[in-house]
């Protein structure tokens, strides 16, 4: 069990995070992406362990490739966390008439297709590219929607993050009421958006096949598709070297059959085919196969 934080902790951390977010939002865009990334490669050097999960993560999901391949793509995550960051601590400098100098869409009629059928939208998404920016830019550039949130264990940088999360309009939803939330807002015809790529318990989820390996995925998205029959639209914001800037992609409705662990399966295939085209923007440093089957030994 993890040792709690003393309050003294909690202020410390929040005292850093609160300064870093205000540099990095006055900060000219190069120096302030160059303060970022500073930041990120000391997070690297002083949590090897990150880097170690990220590492045996890849080993499994792309196989074929040599262990220097591996090290770019990690690389490539902390740039990711980097320049998500920064976007983060810009939050209260954009608006509908900016916007769009960080992001333009790409397929927006998947999108406008499901939320037309009158049933709400349920947004498929990960911790994959700017996750953060996704939702705050579509509240601006079309409708506000509904986050599913888990709460920070420092309760004042959550608070901090939260004030930023809902400046466009969007609304958060925490797991404590989170069942009769989702449901409601889909029968209001509203969207929600909710990340699936975390390892999740035996007790709430199911296994499916993810990137090589058996990963217990979460049940509830699905039945809160079968309970409302929403679509189920997945949706990242990607970023494109070639423009500098993000890409929010929408892609086509995934199809449900009725059955919990091919829809389960069908999602999550949706999502690794994304994180296989983009691997240096997913969070390889997460202990996503933490839970395994009945009988088979721990990965990490």
């Amino acid at each position: 069990m993890a040792q709690k934080k003393t309050w003294l902790q909690i202020r410390a951390e929040y005292a850093l995070a609160s300064t870093l977010l205000q540099a990095l939002r006055w900060l000219p865009p190069g120096a302030a992406n160059g303060v970022a990334r500073g930041c990120t490669r000391l997070l690297d050097i002083a949590s090897p362990k990150l880097r170690r999960v990220a590492l045996k993560n890849l080993s499994f999901a792309f196989p074929e490739i040599s262990d220097r391949h591996r090290n770019r793509i990690v690389d490539g995550v902390f740039h990711t966390i980097a320049r998500l960051v920064v976007a983060l601590a810009r939050f209260p400098s954009l608006n509908s008439s900016n916007i769009s100098e960080w992001i333009s869409y790409e397929g927006l009629e998947n999108y406008r297709a499901a939320k037309d059928a009158g049933r709400g939208v349920l947004i498929a998404t990960g911790h994959l590219g700017n996750w953060e920016l996704s939702a705050f830019a579509h509240a601006l550039l079309t409708e506000p929607m509904n986050v599913m949130a888990r709460a920070l264990d420092n309760p004042l940088i959550d608070r901090l993050v939260e004030a930023r999360r809902t400046l466009s309009g969007n609304r958060l939803i925490y797991k404590r009421d989170a069942a009769r939330t989702v449901i409601r807002a889909l029968k209001n015809g509203e969207a929600v958006g909710i990340l699936i790529d975390q390892n999740t318990s035996a007790a709430e989820g199911l296994f499916v096949d993810f990137l090589g390996k058996p990963a217990c995925a979460g049940s509830a998205f699905v039945k809160f598709a079968y309970h409302s029959n929403a679509p189920v639209v997945p949706g990242f914001a990607l970023w494109d070297e070639r423009t500098r800037r993000y890409v929010l992609r929408f892609y086509p409705q995934v199809p449900l059959s009725g059955d919990l662990r091919t829809d389960t399966q069908r999602i999550h295939s949706a999502l690794e085919q994304v994180i296989r085209e983009f691997p240096d923007q997913w969070m390889w440093v997460h202990r996503r196969w933490k839970t395994r089957p009945p009988g088979e030994e721990p990965l990490y």
